[in-house]
């Protein structure tokens, strides 16, 4: 493909250029953006990084040029390659988990060895007895096995109940027979199936002598280890294209009476006794409850670091973008405004930049919760040389683990459908230029959509939130309730009910994150009243139990950013000017909230008319102000870098229609090609040289 000619490559962008725009922005604050990055990730995690994307810059499989122009099959044949080689890498530079997953998150799309190193490696150690362990997992570990995680079916997916793949035990035998009695019980969307893995965990319905004892999970071989063909009766292959996630091969799976032996139920939990050929039921259901919520807690996590891709992506080309003059501007200044100092942009950002920041403190939260949770559980399920458990202890840890529950369920929902849709908004806001794939927002939203529906439909998971609010509520008006945050919230409510609540949130932090637990508080003892007094049907209430999980969210995600400032560590660890635009971020996110859910602040009596104007006429809109000179730095101090952003419009230099142009005349392949456009032509191209350019990549 011939490149520019020099003429081209002589021209400038006109006007200001976008370095010396961007320059000027960042000269605008005194956020110290190294100090604020080490404070969110540590100086150790960002060292990590920097080392991980050097080794990656150096391997020619992950160059990026071609990225956006590649059609499935290649993108699939790319991301193979890639997995392979990180594999390789992970092995020669013996990677931790955490250094694996930096190098996933750099290169910012999924291989096919995906569910392999999560689901499947998860489940296995997980779940596995010790034997197991020898058997499945050390191989799984060294690859000699690749693996998938296969729950969802084509007719069923967040009802595990509701699943038609069986495992039926044969006595006789000592074995299970896994069968697919009908074309729905087909394993469907399934990562890492389609091509690469050779075993997986099939979640089945456990059958013994015709009594159904609900799903288990079962390791069932699906291809020969050296021809990688299916075995025999198992039908296997890749769905196809979806809306994103294209280098993922996501698979179908159907059984005919295959056989596996007894030692392939992963048995941590349960197990069938082969001599007497009884169930044995978990000695701990509790521990598996606890497993269910990591991944819930990591998708929270990495929530705001998803939106912020997008946030970072839009404030910079915004920041570069000049559209219009200002009306109100002074004769004498010529020129186009910055779109970023527009309003209209600044209220859609800014509020997302905001709960970027909320997300991710409210991340960590869970994380820490999560990680307190397990060595509470753990330590009830103590060895022999320690004493056993009490049942205070063990309420308390199953009081705990409830919350924890619900909790990571509402966070779940909340933050992958904030990310989700932020970057839709971030998107808009490049306008038309944000429609190319060299925006960088478009294909990243696309692989993220998925997350609002796998580990839980976000409409789904609010009907769990809400049962266990309305039970916590039950146990706070008959005083018997555990000590959690939410019962205390809950009787908190119900002492100052009589009294009002009298918040002052325009002024006073603590009143507005205690505005946010008086609404959950309302609502639940409404959704209560409703349930439990007038006998409305559940049905009848599934819009009220939406609300009430996204209003219990909120609170918590405004609570965690809250404690998140107010901790001493933080005063210790940056700047009080830092902590300064900390809170405004804080107040920011937790107002335009406010204002949003106006009508539930105020039917609760939460808040009054004239706090709800202030806050919409003055507080929000003078946050926006106050924030706007330190965005471009608050978006730094997430340290993105321009290779895993993969961004035009993002570039941290600001050199946005030099890159663009770039990509669009010399890298893009079909250039390479001359149609011919008469209809009476038998041929389709007069010149086609992309066989030339691909055998340079």
């Amino acid at each position: 493909m011939p490149s520019n000619p020099e003429w081209v490559k002589a021209l400038k962008p006109s006007g200001p250029q976008g370095s010396e725009l961007l320059a000027q922005e960042r000269a605008k604050s005194d956020l110290n953006v190294d100090q604020l990055a080490e404070f969110m990730f540590t100086k150790e995690v960002l060292q990590r990084n920097e080392r991980i994307l050097n080794i990656l810059l150096a391997e020619p499989v992950f160059d990026k040029s071609q990225n956006y122009f590649r059609g499935r099959n290649a993108r699939i044949e790319a991301a193979l390659a890639r997995g392979k080689r990180l594999q390789q890498l992970q092995v020669q530079h013996n990677w931790s988990k955490d250094e694996f997953e930096t190098a996933n998150s750099l290169i910012s799309e999924p291989t096919p060895y995906g569910l392999h190193a999560s689901m499947f490696l998860v489940t296995l150690r997980e779940q596995g007895t010790p034997e197991q362990h020898k058997l499945f997992l050390e191989k799984a570990e060294a690859y000699k096995i690749i693996g998938c995680y296969a729950q969802t079916e084509l007719g069923h997916g967040s009802n595990v109940r509701g699943l038609e793949t069986t495992a039926t035990w044969n006595a006789d035998d000592k074995t299970f027979t896994i069968h697919s009695p009908t074309l729905t019980a087909s394993k469907w969307w399934i990562g890492s199936l389609g091509k690469t893995a050779n075993h997986a965990v099939v979640m089945a319905q456990l059958f013994i002598a015709g009594k159904n004892y609900g799903p288990h999970p079962f390791v069932v071989p699906i291809r020969d280890l050296k021809t990688h063909e299916p075995l025999p009766n198992v039908h296997v292959g890749d769905i196809g294209p979806k809306f994103g996630y294209n280098t993922m091969d996501n698979g179908f799976l159907l059984f005919k009476n295959v056989k596996i032996p007894h030692i392939n139920m992963l048995a941590r939990f349960s197990s069938i006794e082969p001599k007497t050929n009884k169930y044995v039921r978990p000695s701990n259901p509790s521990l598996i409850y606890g497993t269910l919520t990591y991944i819930r807690s990591h998708i929270v996590l990495q929530s705001g670091s998803v939106l912020a891709r997008g946030v970072t992506i839009a404030t910079r080309y915004c920041a570069v973008r000049r559209q219009f003059q200002d009306r109100d501007a002074p004769a004498t200044e010529t020129g186009e405004n910055q779109v970023l100092n527009y309003t209209m942009v600044q209220v859609r950002l800014l509020p997302l930049l905001a709960a970027t920041y909320a997300l991710h403190f409210t991340g960590r939260g869970m994380i820490a919760l999560y990680n307190q949770n397990q060595q509470r559980m753990n330590s009830t399920a103590a060895p022999e040389s320690r004493r056993a458990p009490g049942p205070e202890e063990l309420n308390a840890g199953t009081d705990l683990l409830a919350d924890l529950h619900a909790t990571s369920c509402a966070l779940k929902a909340l933050a992958s459908t904030t990310a989700a849709e932020g970057l839709e908004v971030c998107r808009r806001a490049c306008g038309g230029h944000g429609y190319s794939s060299f925006s960088g927002i478009g294909s990243w939203y696309a692989d993220y959509l998925p997350t609002v529906t796998w580990e839980g439909d976000n409409y789904m998971l609010t009907q769990q939130v809400s049962r266990y609010l309305l039970k916590s509520a039950r146990a706070v008006l008959k005083g018997n309730a555990g000590d959690n945050d939410t019962t205390r919230i809950l009787s908190e409510f119900i002492r100052r009910r009589d009294i009002g609540a009298a918040f002052d949130v325009i002024g006073n932090d603590e009143d507005l994150v205690a505005a946010f637990a008086w609404r959950v508080s309302f609502l639940t003892f409404e959704a209560l009243r409703h349930r439990d007094e007038d006998k409305q049907s559940w049905n009848s209430l599934l819009v009220d139990f939406w609300r009430l999980s996204t209003a219990h969210a909120q609170y918590m995600v405004v609570k965690n950013f809250h404690e998140a400032l107010n901790d001493p560590d933080t005063k210790k660890s940056v700047e009080p000017n830092t902590i300064t635009l900390l809170h405004k971020l804080f107040r920011l996110y937790a107002l335009n909230t406010l204002e949003k859910e106006a009508s539930e602040f105020y039917s609760s009596a939460a808040v009054t008319v004239r706090q709800i104007t202030l806050a919409r006429t003055k507080a929000v809109m003078t946050l926006l102000e106050e924030i706007r000179p330190h965005a471009l730095r608050l978006v730094d101090a997430w340290k993105f870098p321009d290779w895993q952003l993969d961004s035009s419009l993002g570039r941290y230099d600001g050199k946005v229609y030099e890159d663009m142009f770039h990509r669009a005349s010399e890298l893009n392949p079909l250039n390479s090609v001359v149609f011919d456009p008469y209809p009476d032509s038998k041929v389709l191209f007069k010149k086609d040289e992309r066989q030339n350019l691909r055998s340079k990549l």
